[in-house]
């Protein structure tokens, strides 16, 4: 059952004490203005884990955008998702390895710890933890014997951390979510979406578009619930409409309650979705496009409230990614700065007016900063306009 909550508020004054956890009275309802680009780095896109194992084998020897595969090593690549941990590093979360499961048996799914240099331009990989199954909670057969996951078993797209130290990981193969502890060890068997079926799941009939699963995951402020965004419509629903979960992270299942999210075309996807309170997330939409082609990279304050009860979550845009000020010329880039990448998957609340975002760059197949090259993994960060109002909890992860 759909939650839809059915909210007439006035506008409240100035000196009305803002409820915890909600906006501040003076949230504002219309867009955002034009976000300023602050700090840029990039990691280069032939970055790879020293002394791992080979990989790309199935992408065959021929260059893609003039880089031969197969490689030595483990590209650090595809960032999905990303963390905070409060000594000027980050955890970012690679996804399935190279688009499909068909190509990505020799790609072992990782959580990479890195650091952005914002002085110099660079991003320093400090380590970083593998995912496993040891205990074997997977139900169905691995590609690897040793049970190191890979991205022929799971499509790895958002993720989040709880206060004991171990995530919560989206899938889009299930879709199913995955509970790791701090090591990167499976805690529980993947917990389905029930009812939904991406093609990659054997347990049903595909009614979910491929690699159209979990690509946003949000942990409410209290750290009770996850609110987990799928990437594509369901079969039967309207077109262009997404559909937000609801997940009870101690009873460890979804609850009934559910919202939707309406992308503004139908030829869209999200990137990501994070909680800015308890009724407010951010949410990356974008379009296909890359380089000049790319028309739409936004960010958008999605509220669970309905104000205009219509059955959908508010959107208000907070920063086009597209036009961003830089009267810095940071990165080398001129003004405004565009951030024209395919598939844009990361995006963190810094303060309560900066967000981090990161791209993922398809390793090696994403080319929008120069045709034919590879694109690196740019790290950036965003001044907003406007305050978020964001609840402190949110602040403080």
């Amino acid at each position: 059952m759909r939650r839809k909550l059915v909210v007439g508020l006035s506008v409240l004054a100035l000196t009305a004490a803002a409820v915890p956890g909600e906006a501040a009275p003076t949230d504002r309802r219309g867009d955002f203005g034009q976000a300023t680009l602050t700090r840029f780095a990039a990691l280069p896109a032939e970055t790879f884990v020293p002394a791992s194992e080979p990989s790309g084998a199935a992408l065959g020897t021929a260059p893609v955008n003039g880089i031969v595969p197969p490689f030595a090593d483990q590209p650090v690549q595809g960032f999905s998702a990303v963390l905070r941990n409060h000594d000027g590093t980050f955890e970012a979360l690679s996804d399935n390895g190279y688009g499909s499961k068909a190509n990505s048996a020799d790609f072992a799914l990782r959580i990479h710890r890195i650091a952005p240099d914002f002085a110099t331009g660079g991003v320093d990989v400090l380590g970083g933890i593998g995912l496993t199954d040891p205990n074997r909670h997977v139900p169905f057969p691995l590609t690897r014997p040793d049970r190191v996951l890979t991205g022929a078993d799971f499509d790895v797209e958002s993720m989040v951390r709880l206060e004991d130290g171990s995530y919560w990981v989206g899938d889009e193969f299930g879709p199913y979510l995955l509970h790791f502890d701090r090591a990167g060890r499976l805690l529980s068997a993947p917990v389905q979406l029930p009812g939904v079926f991406a093609p990659g799941n054997p347990a049903g009939a595909p009614n979910l578009g491929g690699s159209k699963g979990f690509e946003g995951l949000a942990l409410s402020p209290d750290g009770r619930t996850l609110n987990a965004l799928l990437e594509g419509t369901v079969t039967g629903d309207e077109p262009g409409t997404l559909r937000l979960y609801e997940f009870d992270v101690a009873a460890g299942r979804f609850t009934d309650t559910r919202w939707t999210y309406r992308l503004d075309s139908t030829e869209h996807a999200i990137g990501e979705a994070v909680a800015v309170d308890r009724n407010r997330l951010l949410v990356i939409e974008r379009d296909a496009g890359q380089g000049d082609d790319a028309e739409v990279k936004q960010i958008h304050l999605a509220d669970k409230r309905d104000r205009d009860r219509d059955g959908e979550l508010d959107k208000t845009l907070v920063a086009d990614l597209l036009r961003l000020a830089n009267p810095r010329g940071l990165g080398g880039f001129g003004d405004p700065f565009r951030f024209p990448f395919p598939t844009v998957e990361s995006v963190l609340v810094l303060d309560d007016r900066t967000l981090a975002v990161l791209n993922d760059n398809n390793f090696p197949f994403s080319s929008s900063r120069t045709p034919n090259e590879p694109d690196d993994n740019e790290f950036i960060t965003v001044r907003l306009t406007d305050r978020l109002h964001a609840d402190p909890r949110v602040l403080d992860r």
